[in-house]
């Protein structure tokens, strides 16, 4: 007990100290930029996302690409590529050693395998530390969906029936992963994480099929990849994985209310409440010219 006590003290600081140097390195937008018109006429951008197509990930850069062009010097073409596989490790890895660094290829992968790549993971083949970091797009805010077929409409009931629900997961390093993982092992929530998914589309396919029950998933991904299912009442929001309420689903209980413990409470906070600032990063290849990369930051 002691010796998981210890691993998890040392998850929460790993967590914490990682996702403070990337919030530093990602705000870090103060150096003006340089033209590249010349450089970026006529030129193709690729945005490498490491999901499948249909996800937040590919929505949100989807809706970017559309709109980049106009802001970057020279109004290159922006094309979307999903790489996924491996719980985002084949996209992140390709954009850190196969990519060519001549700031054409922009990567998006969740945020958290930074923390994966302390903890030794294996298949991590990057430094966090080498990418070049354009920016953040938004924070998340994390919530556990369950399906109306678990007849579990509330906490206190999912709790007391001690149903196991397999949640669909993309594999480890991944906040649908990761947080239900860790709220099972805090407040003692009774499911079983199915990861494997290239991508919460599938992970969508698989919840409507049946193969899956629930889901740990951005609210902003849930009102918009999944708002057929929270229009017709076929997810149910059961808990909210923030420090404090979203103000558009104030009825929602928070996680940390159901922690006993202070152990259980400094872990929620540590690592679950930390996920969000750096959940959505896009980056740049280690060697990536300077003027370049400031180009695309001052116009992120």
């Amino acid at each position: 007990m002691h010796g998981k006590l210890r691993d998890r003290r040392l998850y929460a600081r790993c967590l914490s100290s990682v996702l403070t140097l990337i919030v530093a390195i990602a705000l870090c937008y103060a150096t003006p930029v340089f033209s590249q018109e010349s450089f970026y006429k006529d030129k193709v951008i690729r945005i490498v996302v490491a999901t499948a197509a249909g996800g937040g990930y590919d929505l949100y850069t989807r809706t970017i690409a559309r709109h980049l062009r106009k802001y970057i010097p020279g109004e290159p073409t922006i094309v979307v590529e999903n790489m996924p596989g491996a719980g985002h490790l084949i996209g992140a890895n390709y954009v850190y050693k196969v990519a060519k660094p001549d700031g054409l290829t922009i990567g998006h992968f969740i945020g958290s395998l930074f923390l994966q790549q302390l903890l030794g993971k294996p298949g991590v083949e990057f430094d966090a530390l080498k990418f070049n970091y354009i920016g953040v797009p938004a924070q998340d805010n994390y919530m556990i969906g369950l399906s109306k077929t678990t007849g579990i409409t509330s906490m206190e009931q999912w709790i007391a029936s001690k149903r196991i629900v397999k949640i669909g997961g993309i594999g480890a390093g991944s906040a649908t992963d990761d947080i239900p993982k860790v709220l099972a092992a805090t407040i003692g929530l009774p499911l079983q994480v199915v990861a494997g998914y290239k991508g919460t589309s599938e992970v969508r396919l698989a919840f409507n099929s049946g193969e899956i029950e629930g889901i740990c998933n951005a609210w902003e991904s849930f009102k918009s990849t999944w708002r057929k299912e929270l229009d017709d009442n076929e997810v149910t929001l059961i808990l909210q994985a923030i420090p404090v309420r979203h103000r558009e689903v104030p009825n929602v209980p928070l996680a940390i209310d159901y922690a006993k413990t202070d152990e259980a409470k400094r872990m929620i906070r540590s690592v679950i409440h930390t996920i969000a600032p750096t959940v959505r990063p896009y980056v740049l290849p280690p060697g990536t010219p300077k003027d370049r990369v400031e180009t695309l930051r001052g116009h992120s």
